[in-house]
């Protein structure tokens, strides 16, 4: 998406929203690099081997990657050549070489070697050294080219996409369809800390409507799976910032169409209605789809009704929202019309192409005059904060920082980083998702009247 600032216009007949472009950058993003994207993407392909060729400094991104994949430290494996000075000014294809045959030692099914900005900058053939090497070694191994100056995280996870696509889907047979089946694609690139959460949900509700999910690109998928992607009926995006590019291309080459495609992910109760009508219609299965929507309302309904929602505190309220466009898109609805909150700023720190207009439609809808940033880095969020001075802020621990000095009163974090140990990943998608997320803003809003002084001394 484009650097601009956005003020939405009432909505009036015959008039949209005035999209403004302001060009105003800084060096204070929310996001990692390419690199880390690349990672995050290949790190989901089971008991893999990832080496980063790259400085031992870059490696810690891998790291941090295999952290958000969720990955099995007893299966997957990550390995750096630790590029100095000498190969960083003279090249490194050698120690490239000389790592990948050693890797043969550790048995893994499959080898992706990422690239950081150095040996990219200086040169270095890293697919002429993998290919050089295919015939020596008994693994597959999928070079991406994912310097971190080639753009940020999200652009990481299309480019190790594209690679895992074209490299190892078989190509023989596509005309094989698997009826009912479903690819789906970069559910990792989401600022949902337990992202995780929201995938096990899509694969229930697709497995009550009968489906059956073929690969996950990626998490937790075998090479076996990936192989067979060409013959699924359908793919699934489940990210606003990153995927689109796979999915087009299952289009073009294998005939793939992309469900929910223009939807707002299932965050709230419109538009999970809106997304399970969808897919039940895609999977012939319209009635279990009405049904679990019936069941899933109700849900929500009798919950909050028992246990006390805390109405009073959101009524009418002014909001800020700073998210990326997975979370922050379909929340605008869900606290717009399900919480009767009023949303005065949306700051959204990231969103793949098509993102813009399905968030000024959102906002026509709802007919809501908010100021907008789009791809927006931290110090703008910050005065944008500054200026607006919402009653509460839904954002992450870097927002709770922010606003430390500017009087703002409630502090909600739900997206990532965030200042949260979470043992169990629970959804923001669908109804067990909306509970999840009231839980966590009721927490956060009575927080604030917690005592911050120990005013008594402890028997124990």
């Amino acid at each position: 998406m484009d650097s601009e600032a956005v003020r939405p216009i009432p909505k009036q007949a015959g008039r949209g929203v005035d999209l403004r472009a302001i060009e105003v950058r800084c060096h204070d993003p929310y996001l990692r690099c390419a690199l880390y994207g690349a990672a995050q993407t290949a790190l989901g392909v089971t008991g893999c081997c990832v080496l980063a060729h790259s400085p031992q400094g870059c490696f810690q991104l891998v790291d941090t990657a295999f952290g958000w994949q969720d990955a099995d430290y007893t299966e997957t494996l990550t390995l750096c050549t630790k590029l100095c000075e000498t190969e960083i000014v003279h090249g490194g294809e050698e120690m490239l070489a000389r790592t990948i045959l050693e890797a043969q030692v550790l048995k893994a099914p499959i080898l992706f070697v990422v690239t950081a900005c150095g040996p990219e900058i200086v040169g270095d053939d890293i697919i002429a050294v993998c290919e050089d090497l295919r015939t020596q070694v008994d693994f597959p191994i999928v070079p991406i080219l994912c310097a971190g100056f080639r753009g940020d995280q999200n652009h990481g996870v299309d480019l190790a996409l594209d690679a895992i696509l074209r490299q190892l889907v078989n190509h023989d047979q596509p005309d094989q369809r698997l009826p009912r089946s479903v690819v789906v694609v970069a559910p990792h690139a989401n600022a949902n800390p337990t992202w995780i959460g929201d995938l096990v949900w899509v694969r229930e509700m697709i497995a009550r409507m009968g489906g059956k999910v073929q690969a996950v690109l990626t998490h937790d998928t075998a090479i076996e799976d990936i192989r067979k992607v060409s013959q699924a009926d359908g793919c699934l995006v489940l990210s606003h910032d990153a995927g689109q590019k796979a999915a087009d291309y299952l289009s073009e080459q294998y005939g793939i169409e992309q469900w929910c495609q223009g939807l707002p992910l299932p965050i709230g109760f419109t538009n999970t209605r809106n997304w399970l009508t969808e897919l039940g219609r895609r999977l012939g299965a319209e009635q279990e789809a009405q049904a679990i929507i019936a069941q899933g309302e109700t849900l929500v309904v009798e919950t909050c009704r028992r246990r006390w929602l805390e109405q009073t505190g959101f009524h009418r309220a002014a909001v800020g929202v700073v998210a990326d466009a997975t979370v922050g898109i379909p929340l605008l609805r869900f606290i717009t019309e399900d919480l009767e909150m009023v949303p005065g700023l949306v700051c959204l720190r990231s969103g793949q192409a098509g993102m813009r207009e399905m968030l000024e439609r959102e906002l026509v809808e709802l007919g809501l005059e908010a100021k907008v940033l789009l791809n927006a880095d931290v110090y703008r969020s910050k005065i944008a904060l500054a200026e607006v001075r919402p009653e509460i802020v839904l954002g992450s621990n870097i927002e709770r920082h922010a606003i430390e000095e500017m009087g703002i009163p409630f502090m909600i974090q739900l997206v990532n980083p965030i200042v949260r140990f979470r043992m169990i990943d629970r959804a923001y998608m669908g109804y067990a998702g909306m509970l999840n997320l009231i839980e966590t803003m009721q927490n956060d809003w009575l927080d604030r009247y917690r005592s911050k002084r120990r005013r008594y001394k402890a028997r124990w």
